[in-house]
């Protein structure tokens, strides 16, 4: 399975004693180099799938673009020890990014790298202005099929997976990648590349909720968040502000509504 990489290993007995030679699968992990018009711009560690897919998410999160439809081509290259993904934009496009030119690695897409101060961090958020009828019913169904939409993460168990669901729950497209940004990234851009808009459904995250999360989906006018894990203080915020629908440490049995500004889980017959 591509993404994955068959490695030996020595299963240690605790709770059940015996040690044995095990091979183990894990997720692949690559430096990927993000090019604009052959300018450097950032090298994000993430799982070489679906880069394309990546590409466009990360240009759109970034804010670099208004529209995928800016975005001119876009090429992955394998290289000695990693990828390089190669964007094109307009001339006119390239303004904001030699202003937010990233020059060091990170971990994944979190956002932030090119940021110089506080203020630039938390400037005001566009107001999410989608909205859509769901119930408790659909995340429900959505959780209960996460799990075969996550290939991946079924073989390594160490991978994060981002979900498009309808309003009715049904899945209808999923990322994975070793990085939880990365995932969500390569998710918008497949709706954006299938012409899907975020605003008519909503996405679920098998993460914890920080606000780098709460941001994309804002960004993306996706009217409400849902993750498995908790959410942080500022994430809370950020979703409050921008008006965006949030509900995390979703479970089989239960979940957290943490803002639900239009009364989707509260309103009478939800």
């Amino acid at each position: 399975m591509t993404g994955i990489r068959r490695v030996a290993a020595t299963r240690l007995g605790l709770g059940e004693p015996g040690n044995a030679d095990v091979i183990r699968d894990i997720v692949t992990e690559e430096p990927v180099a993000i090019e604009y018009n052959g300018f450097g711009y950032a090298v994000m560690m993430a799982t070489p799938l679906a880069l394309e897919d990546f590409a466009v998410g990360f240009t759109l999160s970034e804010g670099l673009v208004e529209s995928a439809d800016e975005i001119e081509s876009v090429s992955a290259v394998p290289v000695d020890g990693g990828q390089v993904v190669r964007i094109t934009l307009p001339a006119d496009a390239m303004g904001p990014v030699v202003k937010r030119a990233r020059t060091r690695v990170t971990e994944s897409s979190c956002g932030l790298c090119g940021m110089d101060n506080i203020e630039t961090v938390l400037a005001p958020l566009p107001a999410v202005t989608s909205r859509i009828m769901t119930d408790a019913a659909a995340l429900a169904r959505a959780l209960a099929d996460l799990e075969k939409h996550q290939p991946l993460g079924r073989a390594t168990g160490a991978m994060h997976a981002a979900a498009f669901c309808l309003p009715d729950g049904e899945i209808r497209y999923a990322a994975e990648d070793v990085g939880r940004h990365n995932a969500f990234d390569k998710l918008l851009g497949a709706l954006a590349r299938q012409r899907i808009a975020p605003a008519s459904g909503f996405v679920l995250l098998t993460a914890r909720c920080s606000f780098e999360l709460v941001e994309k989906a804002v960004r993306a006018n996706c009217p409400l968040l849902v993750t498995v894990s908790a959410p942080t203080s500022l994430a809370v915020e950020r979703a409050q502000q921008a008006g965006l629908a949030l509900v995390a440490l979703a479970r089989p049995d239960s979940a957290l509504i943490f803002n639900d500004p239009c009364g989707i889980f509260t309103s009478d017959g939800a």
